[in-house]
């Protein structure tokens, strides 16, 4: 069962079938991962997440309220509407990062406090991008996707996914302005 077909899968978890339901966590698991971690940047936050997409799905799929054809797409969405609570939340509370690891007094701090600003001026700039605009670059660059698989996910047309992706790519520009890519 390594590459399910969407009927399958969907009636396989509509009647909780054990087998069924490992083989859509073991195909999609970690793609749903990915596009979280790539989202919120916090690799145990993004298990917690894509662990409580696939629990949605069973819950969803007994309750009749599943995907009804396209199963990746239903995920990669019920993923970014977590990814969408959890950000507002933390934009609610905001929080200090804390290293947990003592600095590294080596000439190269410099540097590297000049990334975590350079990371920092990014990833500001990335939160204030619509969330459409965050979800298409996040699927194209995060995920790999192509433009088509993109449009395919997102319910829009190749053209669209263009301009979106274009005017999301010239905001982050705007607000970020020059930034030495090393």
């Amino acid at each position: 069962m390594s590459n399910l077909d969407d009927g399958h899968a969907l009636e396989g978890l509509q009647n909780l079938d054990q087998q069924v339901i490992g083989a859509v966590y073991d195909q999609y698991f970690s793609e749903v991962y990915r596009y979280v971690l790539y989202r919120m940047g916090d690799s145990s936050l993004a298990e917690d997440v894509a662990s409580d997409v696939f629990v949605r799905l069973l819950e969803a799929s007994q309750n009749g309220r599943g995907p009804k054809t396209n199963l990746k797409g239903w995920l990669i969405s019920t993923a970014s509407h977590i990814v969408m609570d959890n950000l507002r939340r933390k934009y609610r509370r905001p929080e200090e990062e804390l290293s947990d690891t003592m600095p590294d007094l080596s000439p190269s701090i410099a540097s590297e406090i000049d990334q975590r600003e350079q990371n920092q001026i990014i990833n500001s700039a990335y939160a204030q991008l619509t969330p459409e605009q965050q979800n298409v670059l996040a699927l194209r660059f995060g995920q790999g996707y192509s433009l088509e698989e993109t449009a395919n996910l997102l319910n829009k047309n190749v053209n669209a996914v263009k301009a979106l992706q274009f005017r999301a790519l010239a905001a982050l520009q705007r607000e970020v302005g020059e930034v030495d890519y090393e």
